[in-house]
C-alpha cells in the first residue's frame, strides 16, 4: 500500500484520541439541563432541514404530477 506507514501513524493517533475522549468525558459529567440542551439543539438543527426536505419532496410531486390537474 502506498501511504502505510502515514495510516498507520493516523490510526494510532485516532485510537489515543478517542481513549483520551473516554477518559475525559467520565471525569466530567454532564450537568443538570444538558440533556434538553443538546435535544433543544438537535431539534433546532434538523427540524428546518427536514422542512426543506419535504418541501423538495411535494414540490417534485406537484410538478410531475399534479401541475396539468
Amino acid at each position: 500500500m502506498f501511504f502505510q506507514k502515514k495510516l498507520k501513524r493516523v490510526l494510532t493517533n485516532q485510537k489515543k484520541a478517542e481513549e483520551r475522549f473516554a477518559k475525559e468525558r467520565e471525569e466530567l459529567p454532564l450537568e443538570k439541563n444538558d440533556r434538553l440542551a443538546m435535544i433543544l439543539a438537535a431539534l433546532a438543527v434538523f427540524v428546518p432541514a427536514l422542512f426543506v426536505v419535504i418541501g423538495i419532496f411535494f414540490l417534485v410531486i406537484y410538478v410531475f404530477f399534479l401541475r396539468f390537474l
